[in-house]
């Protein structure tokens, strides 16, 4: 396993083992210790798994009273996988990071709690999974919208799918 720290606090890309063979492929998603050696030590309460065709863009969301850290997996397709720092007094504020998921490429992201996260997919569908660090409440559920001038995101997609919540979600400034 390779672990690539990313230029906000916390946030990490993991390169998990992959074996391949004749038979196919195998790897192992998670084992609770090897993610505590390197310092992801939260107890995940909840998986979810969606699936979205090809230029979907999910995000960017958040919880406030219940900020749930994520570990993201991509078990089909591929990703471009994005976290934001919208801690106020962070010296990261405002500032993102992102990285093609796939399950190719066997890289996680890990992004603890208080972080926005998003994505798009840039394969023709794609399943991901993701381990959360908090359980799902809906009065709690916040966002940034996709396109905000403020974060400047570059994504590799021009005209994304997105859902009618999240386009008529703030900016970061007033979320």
């Amino acid at each position: 396993m390779k672990v690539m720290e990313c230029s906000l606090p916390g946030v990490k890309v993991i390169e998990t083992d992959c074996f391949n063979d004749e038979r196919g492929r195998f790897l192992e998603n998670y084992r609770l210790s090897l993610y505590k050696d390197i310092d992801i030590n939260y107890n995940f309460v909840q998986d979810n798994i969606v699936h979205s065709k090809k230029n979907v863009l999910r995000g960017l969301h958040f919880q406030k009273m219940y900020p749930q850290g994520k570990l993201i997996s991509v078990i089909e397709g591929e990703i471009f996988d994005v976290a934001v720092d919208i801690n106020k007094n962070s010296r990261t504020y405002g500032n993102w990071v992102g990285e093609n998921l796939s399950f190719d490429n066997h890289k996680q992201l890990f992004i603890p709690p208080g972080y926005a996260h998003g994505y798009c997919v840039l394969s023709d569908s794609a399943s991901i999974m993701y381990k959360c660090t908090e359980y799902y409440f809906k009065n709690d559920q916040n966002g940034i919208i996709w396109n905000d001038s403020n974060i400047n995101i570059d994504w590799p997609i021009v005209n994304p799918i997105i859902s009618k919540k999240d386009s008529k979600l703030p900016t970061l400034l007033k979320s």
